[in-house]
């Protein structure tokens, strides 16, 4: 009998020693869950908006995190400020340019680990022809099979030539945007 347990407990080690292990990855992104929205000062009150239409494709372990990657494309067209008449406003050749420039995308670079759920995601910002670096401060919480990031960075409208001729005074809209996203991604097994 112990010889029988033990060569048991040898085969379990061995399979578990030469077994791809499996690990969730969080991929299937939920955007009926998910938001991008926006925050900005006009003429020092500030607003939010969001963008009501866009895609995400999304790669994230937290044990690989080299492997991991993003894709945001936001419909600039789908953009709420609020009101139909700055919804018009911003769709237009001063503004987004949405005939020429149809959307916005973001696309990762790499993703740093800070501490506990916090991270740093590293990414080109393109919109309106133009690409810039950022860094995105993310939190990633998790019960399992269902994953959310959240974050938040600033970017510069005038860097990507939003708001056009009369629109550079940043008196009237601040140069500053806040831009915010909550992330909803459920996991599936991978192999490591």
């Amino acid at each position: 009998m112990y010889t029988l347990i033990k060569r048991l407990t040898g085969a379990a080690v061995l399979f578990l020693i030469t077994s791809p292990v499996m690990a969730l990855e969080f991929k299937q992104v939920q955007t009926n869950d998910s938001a991008v929205t926006f925050g900005f000062k006009q003429m020092g009150v500030p607003l939010d908006g969001k963008f009501n239409k866009f895609s995400a494709q999304l790669s994230f372990d937290p044990a690989r995190l080299g492997k991991a990657q993003a894709r945001i494309e936001i419909d600039l067209s789908s953009i709420d400020t609020g009101s139909a008449e700055g919804n018009e406003e911003v769709v237009g050749k001063k503004w987004f340019n949405v005939k020429d420039y149809p959307t916005a995308s973001f696309v990762s670079t790499g993703i740093k680990a800070l501490g506990g759920n916090r991270y740093q995601a590293l990414g080109k910002l393109s919109i309106k022809g133009r690409t810039q670096d950022v860094a995105a401060p993310v939190t990633f919480q998790s019960d399992g099979k269902r994953g959310i990031f959240e974050g938040e960075f600033e970017i510069k409208r005038l860097d990507y030539a939003i708001g056009e001729g009369e629109w550079t005074d940043v008196s009237s809209v601040a140069n500053e945007i806040q831009i915010k996203f909550h992330v909803v991604v459920n996991a599936s097994a991978s192999k490591k």
